[in-house]
C-alpha cells in the first residue's frame, strides 16, 4: 500500500494491513489530540483489549525514539506508563496500551473529596519517585540527562511568552525600552531557576497528562523529560492551568511532598522557590496558549487563560521583588494590576 505522510489515517491503515489487524475487522476511531503534531487513533479489535496508535509526523528509528528511551527509564523505576505494543518506524506509527479517556482533570468533576485527595497524593508521590529513582538511574544512555532547564531553555520560554501571548494574542506593542526592561526582569528569574540543583522532571506534569485506569494513575506525554528544579513538576501539578486547587490543598500537598523527601520543616523556603518556579511556568503556559490560539487557530486553550493569569498575579503579589515586573506587565495585562 502506498502511503503519504500527509495522511496519518492512510499510514494507520498500512500498519493494520502489515500486522494482520485489518483481517480481524479492526475499527479505527480518531481521538482528540493534544498540542503536539502527533495524531492519535483508538483501535478496536473484537474480543481483544483496545489499543492506541500514535501517528508521528515523520518516520522514526524505534531504537532512538525519545518516547521509547524515556519509557524504558520510567519502567525501570518503576512508575506506571503505557506499554508499547508494536511499531512501524517507516510508517511513523507507534502502538500503545489504551489507558482510556479519563484524565485526572476529567475525573475530578465526579470525584468525592476523599478520592480527590487520594489521587493528588498519589500524583505527588509519583513525582517523588521520579526524582529519587531518576537520581539512582542517571546514565548518559537516557536522553533526559542530556538536556536541562538551563538559562538558554528558560530564556527561550520567556521570549515565547512575550512573542506569542503578550504581543500576538494580546496585541501589545512593546517599545525597545519596555521590551529590554521586561527581559531583564525575566532573566533574573531565569538565572535563579537555572542555578538550582537539578532532578529528573517530566516537564508537563499536570492533570491532563495523568490518566486514570482501574483506579490507578498512569503518566503520559513524558517524551520531553529533562533535568530541572525539584519544584518544576510539583508546580505543574499544583498550579495547573486546567484545575482549581484551594491554597490549603496546595499547602498540604507541598508538606506531603517534603515529608516524602525527608525534608519536613523546610516548607517556608520551598514555598518561596515554588512561587518563583510557578511564575515562570505559568508565563510559559500563557505563551503556549497564545501560540495555539493566534498562530495555529486553535481556540481550545482560551478557556484556561483566566486561571493562568490569576496564578501569575498571585505569585507577583507574594514577593515584593516582583514589583517592577508586575508594573511592566500591568501596562498590557489588566489582570495583574
Amino acid at each position: 500500500m502506498t502511503t503519504t505522510f500527509d495522511d496519518p489515517r492512510a499510514r494507520v491503515d498500512a500498519y493494520l494491513e502489515r500486522t494482520g489487524l485489518s483481517e480481524k475487522k479492526a475499527r479505527v476511531v480518531p481521538l482528540t489530540g493534544d498540542a503536539s503534531d502527533r495524531k492519535y487513533f483508538r483501535l478496536l479489535v473484537p474480543k481483544t483489549p483496545s489499543r492506541v496508535l500514535a501517528a508521528y509526523p515523520a518516520p522514526f528509528d524505534y531504537d532512538s525514539l525519545t518516547f521509547v528511551n524515556v519509557a524504558t527509564l520510567l519502567l525501570r523505576m518503576p512508575v506506571p506508563v503505557p506499554a508499547i505494543l508494536g511499531h512501524a518506524g517507516d510508517l511513523g506509527v507507534l502502538e500503545l496500551e489504551d489507558l482510556g479517556d479519563v484524565t485526572l482533570q476529567a475525573h475530578l468533576g465526579s470525584a468525592s473529596q476523599a478520592d480527590h485527595n487520594a489521587l493528588y497524593r498519589e500524583a505527588v508521590s509519583l513525582i517523588a519517585t521520579l526524582q529519587k529513582r531518576g537520581q539512582d538511574l542517571a546514565a548518559p544512555a537516557y536522553t533526559p540527562y542530556k538536556v536541562a532547564f538551563d538559562i538558554e531553555k528558560l530564556t527561550w520560554e520567556m521570549d515565547f511568552f512575550l512573542k506569542h501571548f503578550l504581543e500576538a494574542y494580546r496585541g501589545a506593542v512593546l517599545d525597545p525600552a519596555t521590551r529590554a526592561a521586561l527581559r531583564a526582569e525575566l532573566i533574573t528569574i531565569v538565572e535563579e531557576l537555572a542555578a538550582e540543583p537539578r532532578v529528573l522532571c517530566h516537564r508537563d506534569y499536570h492533570s491532563r497528562n495523568l490518566m486514570l485506569k482501574e483506579g490507578r494513575l498512569y503518566i503520559i506525554d513524558f517524551q520531553d523529560a529533562r533535568l530541572g528544579p525539584d519544584t518544576y513538576d510539583l508546580v505543574s501539578l499544583l498550579r495547573d492551568s486546567y484545575v482549581d486547587l484551594s491554597e490549603q490543598t496546595v499547602d498540604d500537598l507541598i508538606a506531603y511532598f517534603l515529608a516524602l523527601k525527608g525534608q519536613s520543616g523546610q516548607e517556608r523556603e520551598f514555598h518561596r522557590r515554588f512561587d518563583v518556579m510557578a511564575l515562570q511556568r505559568n508565563l510559559k503556559a500563557l505563551g503556549t496558549f497564545g501560540y495555539q490560539t493566534a498562530a495555529r487557530a486553535n481556540p481550545v486553550y482560551i478557556q484556561y487563560i483566566p486561571r493562568t493569569l490569576r496564578y501569575v498575579r498571585l505569585n507577583l503579589e507574594r514577593q515584593a521583588r516582583f514589583g517592577r515586573l508586575r508594573a511592566l506587565l500591568a501596562q498590557h495585562l489588566e489582570e495583574v494590576r
